[in-house]
Formats: C-alpha cells, structure tokens, sequence
C-alpha cells in the first residue's frame, strides 16, 4: 500500500500535465471524429473507456515496490513474447498488419504496444546485470538479442514503426547505462547504411524485404510526396493533406470542429496517425505551441525523476520511457509536416487507441512509482 510519507515524493507538475494532455486528446479526438462514424461519439466513448482501464491499470502498478519488476523480470519477458507470439497465429489482420488478438465483445488488444514497456523493464532488469560489461560490441550482443527476439516478431506482423522505438528505448537506455557513446553511433550509422542499402536494393533489384510494398515507399516519399501523390491512392497523399491542414491553421486556428480538411474527411487516418495535423488546423500554431508545452513537461519530468531514482533499475525504467515518448513524439509530429518517414507510430495520449492509451498510462503509474519510492523508508 501506498503510505502518507510516500504521498509526499508526488510529482504534481508532471501529474498536471498527464491531465491536460488526456483532456486535450479527448477535445481532439471529439472533432477529428465527428463525421468518421454514424455515432460521432463512438471513437470517444471508446477511447474513454481505454483511459478508465489504464488509470485503473496505473493504480495497480503503484501499489507495489516497482523493485518487484526486478524479481519477476524474466516471467515479464516471456510472457511477452507468448503474446507476440500468439497474435502472428490467432491475431486479426488490420490494415496489413496481423496485430490484434480479438476478444469478441470486450475489445481488441494490441500486443505490440505493450511490449513496448515490457520490453522497457527487462531489458533495464538485463542493463542492470550488465552496467560492467558494455563497452565493446561482444559486450553489447545479449542486450541486442534481448531486444531482437520481440522486435523481429513484431517486424513479421508486420509493425516498422513499433519496431524503430525499440531501437530508440534500446540506445536510450545503453548511452545512460554506460554504454560507449562513439560505439553506440558506430551502430547506429552502420545499421543506417544497412537499411538505405536495403531499400535500394529492394526497389532497384526487387529484393525481398519483410514489410509491404507501401510500407517501403512511405519510408521515402517524404522526401518528395509529390512524386507519388495521386488523390487517395499514392503514398504521398496523407503527407500532402496533413501539410495542407498544418499550413491552413495559421495562427490561431479554424476553431475546434471547423477545420475543411478534418470536417471534410480529406486527411487521411486524421484520429489516428495524423491527429497532430488537427490540432495544427482547428488550434493553429497556439494550439500546436500549447500542446508542445505539454509534451515538453512530461519528457523533462521524466528525465527529472530519471535523476533522483533511488537505484539505476529505476533510472533506467525512466529512461526508456523517456526515450519512447520522445521517439513518438519527434516521429509522429515530424511525419505530420513531412520531415520524417510515415511509420504509422501513435502520438502519445491523444492518437486513439486502448492500447497504446493502455501502454502509455502504464509508464505513468511506473514513473510516478520511481517517483514516490525515491528515498528507502528507514525504520
């Protein structure tokens, strides 16, 4: 249970704004799915129900000593490649991708979002065994391993951009744990190479790649979303609407439910991938600016109770939250203005989705967890 000396380690500013930005997604939500479903409340009414399930979920974590994650670390990892592994045989196909594991009634789940933070505590379980013995790549290859078997059975869904956060948690987390900065870029640069290799070999010379064909050509046409951006079919269409609502905005605004490319249903995926867009149409850059803001607080607050973790199993479950966030954030917004790839990645409480809502809620209770137990209770 959670005592009156513990209560007094909250983190109110990082509380105030996990509120303000659930408030602010459900705001959005509501417009960007106004003329998406013949009841216009029903994305919202499902998306609440995420947000009651993820406080409810977020309550539980705090209970316990996040030190139990530490214990029971190896049970979460298998657990989690049970799930991952489940959904490639049971799981519902959606939008190209076998990632749901359909529960009738009660919803879908899917597993690929939690994996995120389970992922985020075992491989900070694995770090903590490891902080020695990380500056050579010999010494780097149990903690690649343990983070390449779930990141390949997501990849065979396939999910790319689930699959690139576990790269970001994963470097965020080696650079804090001791890891060899130069060595890390080393990596990093020659798996860029790899990667650009790839895809030209693959549209050039057609080799096999494990993801669709559309899949691969938005991994580039944000270079151009010109050159293949023919109305509703091209894989640059969702660029140039989102850069069209984006730019429409101006300062202030259209005004909540009166954005043209929103109301009109010409942005694509609009309460999903390209909810950024919205809030640039119907806010305008206050909005955008506000909402920033926000995203600003939970990272620093994060990186803040990163630093005043009372162990480096803490910090580290800090960190890479931290790092899944901001990968997110920087990915979802930057594709939303054409600036970086589109990998389908949701913007953190305010895409819809119960899982990702789930997910996300999840890293708040273990946070405000590291948060509350910062300092051992003496006796």
């Amino acid at each position: 249970m959670i005592s009156r000396k513990l209560l007094k380690n909250l983190d109110v500013p990082f509380i105030i704004a996990v509120v303000l930005v659930l408030i602010m997604g459900i705001l959005i939500l509501s417009s960007a799915t106004l003329n998406v479903h013949t009841d216009q409340w029903y994305y919202v009414k499902k998306q609440l129900v995420g947000i009651v399930l993820g406080l409810i979920s977020l309550s539980f974590v705090l209970i316990f000593d996040y030190g139990i994650f530490l214990r029971y670390a190896n049970y979460i990892y298998g657990f989690n490649l049970f799930l991952l592994i489940t959904v490639l045989i049971t799981g519902r196909a959606a939008k190209g991708a076998r990632s749901w594991l359909d529960f009738g009634p009660l919803g879908g789940l899917q597993p690929s979002e939690l994996a995120k933070v389970m992922v985020i505590i075992t491989l900070a379980a694995l770090l903590v065994k490891r902080q020695d013995n990380l500056d050579s790549l010999r010494g780097l290859i149990p903690v690649f391993v343990h983070v390449g078997m779930p990141l390949v059975l997501i990849m065979l869904q396939p999910d790319l951009g689930t699959s690139l956060v576990f790269i970001a948690i994963t470097f965020g987390m080696l650079f804090i744990a001791g890891a060899r900065s130069s060595l890390l870029l080393k990596i990093l640069g020659c798996g860029a190479l790899v990667i650009a290799l790839a895809l030209i070999a693959h549209f050039k010379f057609g080799l096999p790649l494990p993801l669709e064909d559309y899949q691969l050509k938005r991994l580039i046409v944000f270079i151009n979303p010109y050159l293949d951006g023919r109305g509703g079919r091209g894989a640059g269409w969702h660029v140039i609407q989102s850069l069209v609502a984006v730019g429409s905005g101006g300062f202030w605004g259209k005004g909540l439910f009166n954005g043209t490319q929103v109301q009109g249903n010409f942005l694509p995926e609009h309460h999903t991938d390209f909810i950024f867009a919205v809030v640039g149409e119907e806010l305008g850059f206050i909005g955008t600016t506000f909402l920033l803001a926000i995203y600003f607080t939970l990272l620093y607050r994060t990186i803040r109770i990163a630093l005043k973790a009372r162990d480096s199993f803490g910090t580290l479950i800090a960190i890479g939250i931290a790092s899944m966030w901001g990968f997110h954030i920087l990915e979802n917004i930057g594709m939303s203005i054409g600036i970086m790839p589109i990998t389908g990645i949701p913007l953190p409480f305010l895409s819809y989705g119960g899982s990702s809502m789930l997910a996300n809620l999840v890293s708040v209770g273990l946070l405000l967890n590291i948060n509350l137990r910062r300092e051992k209770i003496l006796f």
